[in-house]
């Protein structure tokens, strides 16, 4: 069997890596302010990004990085308080199969601020993850796998994921440019320590009045191994990005919500595992035929 391709291997590394912050990061969030939570997750993984930074040579930087790092950062910033709103005011099976689309906006959105092209072997990879990441989370939902899409007119959460997913699909693909024009190590740690200081005051802001116990009852601490995880999502992807084209990369890296179920199952009892199947058999054709279009 011929080894998977370097860019591949890296993208299931910040799947896992992804999936096992988000797992913690809930842990976490069981007795915490979630804009607390969120900050404090960036926070701890600045000592990871930074300790690295020491290690790698700063590239010669033009005028295109500046600019998709300037235009990057408010929608970076704008996108996590959406993500945090839309879980908070619907229900998760309302909400999170929306994530499966920012690949499918990829393929427009990478073609027009990058120029990357997918194949037909690659777009239907593509779609079909997408579709396997939506049936993950719809298990629950008695009215129907349609429910998500109508409750549109009805969830302020479903309309928010959907703009979540939009500007994901936007903030890549502006990460890619930058990194063409930087390196992907050193435009991801600095976009980090960007998004985390400019997120700071809103974090902050949000969670002021339990600020003071969540400090002082040490509770920050559990969100100091999510931190780690999260440095390594962002370092990994950041070079997976560099490798091949993004839409490729962020399908492969959706499939942190098939490993989500799996963590859902082992820590949080969650169950409906044998329901999701068909969800999972989508995202891992999908995989076979986007790893296979190289």
């Amino acid at each position: 069997m011929a080894m998977l391709p370097l860019w591949v291997i890296l993208s299931l590394v910040t799947a896992f890596s992804l999936a096992t912050s988000d797992a913690l990061t809930k842990k976490a969030l069981t007795d915490s302010n979630e804009y607390l939570v969120a900050w404090f997750r960036l926070f701890f993984s600045l000592p990871f990004l930074i300790i690295t930074w020491f290690f790698i040579p700063v590239p010669q930087l033009d005028n295109i990085f500046f600019i998709a790092f300037i235009c990057a950062l408010p929608i970076e910033l704008i996108t996590i308080v959406l993500y945090i709103k839309a879980l908070k005011v619907s229900p998760l099976s309302l909400t999170l199969p929306f994530l499966a689309l920012t690949p499918v906006f990829l393929i427009a959105v990478s073609y027009l601020l990058l120029g990357e092209k997918v194949s037909v072997r690659g777009g239907a990879g593509i779609l079909l993850i997408a579709a396997g990441s939506y049936l993950l989370h719809i298990h629950k939902i008695s009215k129907g796998i349609l429910e998500p899409l109508k409750a549109i007119t009805r969830e302020r959460g479903s309309v928010m994921m959907i703009c979540v997913a939009l500007l994901y699909s936007i903030t890549s693909s502006l990460g890619k440019m930058a990194i063409e024009h930087s390196s992907p190590l050193f435009f991801g740690i600095t976009y980090f320590i960007g998004v985390t200081l400019c997120f700071a005051p809103i974090g902050l802001w949000m969670g002021k009045s339990e600020l003071k116990p969540f400090v002082k009852g040490k509770m920050y601490r559990s969100v100091i191994l999510p931190g780690f995880f999260f440095a390594v999502m962002i370092a990994t992807h950041m070079i997976a990005m560099k490798l091949t084209k993004v839409a490729y990369m962020i399908s492969v890296k959706r499939t942190s919500l098939l490993i989500g179920v799996f963590y859902g199952y082992i820590f949080f009892r969650e169950t409906d595992i044998r329901s999701r199947a068909l969800g999972a058999a989508l995202m891992f054709a999908g995989f076979i035929l986007i790893v296979t279009t190289h």
